[in-house]
């Protein structure tokens, strides 16, 4: 096995460990069911990428982007494609757009989780999935 591999989890702790001030931002909105009752994760895998913030049970991935992705465009056209593809909405906002305007953030997450599917109820009676 390559060296430089690491398994999804151990990535996505590694991405945790080490998140944005916009994504820590964001996730101080995102935790503890805050918006909309819906449970979040953190750089969740979904098949070969990790993503900022999933709901799995809403399908939707809330990608932050840096400058960075201006640059790559066709990349996140791709992730993005592969992400709906698999049954996801992805909705993105730039980093400054986080740290600037939490609020517009929030509140456009929450219109668009009024648009996704109802979640399924508790497997197991806790409210986990």
């Amino acid at each position: 096995m390559d060296k430089g591999y690491k398994r999804p989890t151990a990535r996505s702790r590694e991405l945790r460990n080490q998140a944005t001030p916009a994504e820590r931002a964001l996730w101080a909105q995102l935790s503890n069911r805050r918006i909309a009752g819906i449970r979040f994760n953190r750089q969740f895998p979904i098949g070969p990428f990790i993503c900022d913030f999933v709901s799995r049970s809403a399908k939707l991935v809330i990608e932050v982007d840096g400058g960075q992705h201006a640059v790559d465009v066709e990349k996140d056209q791709s992730r993005t494609a592969y992400l709906e593809a698999q049954g996801y909405r992805v909705i993105r906002f730039w980093n400054n757009d986080v740290l600037d305007r939490i609020e517009g953030v929030v509140s456009e997450i929450e219109a668009v989780l009024e648009t996704c599917p109802p979640p399924a109820p508790p497997i197991n009676g806790r409210g986990e999935e």
